[in-house]
């Protein structure tokens, strides 16, 4: 027969209380827990820009981050990790801990084309990330310094492949950095048109358009947004967009394919938002949400598009595929160019 709890040893009795008293403290602070586990954000997130302030991919992570603040009540700052073709930020997300409070302002050159143009990457593109949405795509543009141009009589692509060709060695090309779309596009006019010119690398498209500007880099395959504003100015001499059609906010130029008889020549850019891998999708899918409200709004389109920019917004399923997508078409096109990056 069992005993009652008066006839229970007084020890027995003080467990069973001590027990029923942790089962109610927790069960009071279960809600508490479930709370703060799914209160994201709670503290600041960090946008990681692969490359230096000024250029296209810093350009676009400012316009965002304000956005992203406001639509989830905490600060969204921009962090500048240049170096490497973009490869140094890129790997700092990817080591990073995937509790989305880690992101990283993604390009073309580091989850299209530097998992082929580097003998060893330091991180996967497709396995390192959990990606969120395409933020915006945007065209190349070959530009001049304006002045230099002027000296040397170059006026639109013709010329300045008459000219290349004449004088090997002489003309030099800026870049953002090796492995980025802006270097690619230029070894891939270097290798349609069969000229020289020494590539100069650098730690983003500000500190490269800076010396374009100064007279210190002859020409740029810069993105379009980061070089129009020059373009407008008189400072830049713009020759031909690099798409494979012309683009909305310049029509009067056209494709580096059409002006130089290229059939085929493209290499564009587009950026996009990718978190760590293992992020909750919870967390991914509430960013691909609010990125893609943001992207939508009157005032951040029209300064997208007034830089040349085509706002994204699509699900992390299609992003996902638009990567493995440029994976394959970047390889194809650094093995025909013979870019290579040790």
């Amino acid at each position: 027969m069992r005993a009652s709890p008066r006839q229970q040893p007084l020890h027995a009795r003080r467990r069973q209380l001590i027990a029923l008293a942790a089962l109610g403290a927790t069960a009071l602070m279960l809600p508490g827990l479930v709370a703060a586990q799914g209160a994201w954000p709670s503290k600041p997130v960090r946008i990681v820009v692969p490359f230096a302030p000024g250029g296209t991919t810093d350009i676009l992570a400012r316009v965002l981050a304000p956005e992203l603040s406001k639509a989830l009540g905490q600060p969204f700052v921009v962090d500048n990790r240049g170096g490497a073709g973009g490869n140094i930020g890129a790997d700092m997300v990817a080591k990073s801990a995937g509790d989305g409070y880690t992101l990283l302002m993604g390009t073309v050159g580091t989850h299209g084309i530097n998992k082929s143009l580097y003998a060893s990457l330091p991180y996967d593109p497709q396995k390192d990330f959990s990606p969120i949405t395409l933020v915006a795509g945007v065209p190349n543009v070959m530009v001049m310094n304006a002045r230099r141009a002027q000296e040397l009589g170059i006026q639109s692509v013709p010329d300045f492949v008459r000219y290349a060709k004449s004088h090997p060695g002489q003309l030099n090309m800026a870049s953002s950095g090796n492995g980025t779309s802006i270097h690619l596009a230029g070894e891939l006019f270097k290798s349609r048109t069969g000229i020289f010119m020494t590539h100069i690398p650098y730690r983003g498209s500000g500190p490269a358009m800076k010396d374009m500007l100064g007279g210190q880099m002859d020409v740029m395959f810069d993105n379009l947004p980061s070089a129009m504003p020059h373009i407008k100015s008189g400072n830049l001499k713009a020759f031909a967009v690099t798409s494979a059609v012309r683009s909305e906010s310049m029509p009067e130029l056209p494709t580096v394919a059409e002006a130089s008889a290229l059939p085929g020549f493209e290499a564009s850019s587009w950026f996009g938002l990718l978190a760590p891998a293992g992020t909750p999708p919870e967390i991914v899918n509430r960013l691909q949400q609010e990125t893609a409200k943001a992207l939508n709004l009157p005032a951040v389109k029209e300064r997208l598009l007034s830089l040349g920019a085509i706002p994204g917004g699509d699900t992390p399923q299609a992003f996902t595929r638009q990567i493995d997508a440029e994976i394959n078409k970047w390889a194809a096109v650094v093995k025909a160019s013979g870019a290579r990056v040790d």
